[in-house]
């Protein structure tokens, strides 16, 4: 079974012993309902942005991560 995103999911019986018939159906029960939850989680189109984040976005630099933790370079 896979997802939108091409993930792979697997399924592991743990007790029991379901029939193909059985395993076609859960299969089929939970995919129908991550469609639907997927169909229904959704972002806003226009998601509102504050002054704050406007204003600076511009002054922020990305972290430089070759440094670790030193404060200076």
């Amino acid at each position: 079974m896979t997802g939108d995103a091409g993930e792979s999911v697997s399924i592991e019986v743990r007790r029991g012993s379901p029939t193909e018939e059985e395993l076609a159906a859960l299969i089929a029960v939970v995919t129908d309902r991550y469609s639907g939850e997927a169909a229904e989680a959704v972002a806003e189109e226009d998601a509102a942005r504050s002054a704050w984040s406007v204003s600076q976005r511009g002054l922020r630099e990305p972290l430089r991560r070759e440094l670790g933790w030193v404060r200076g370079a």
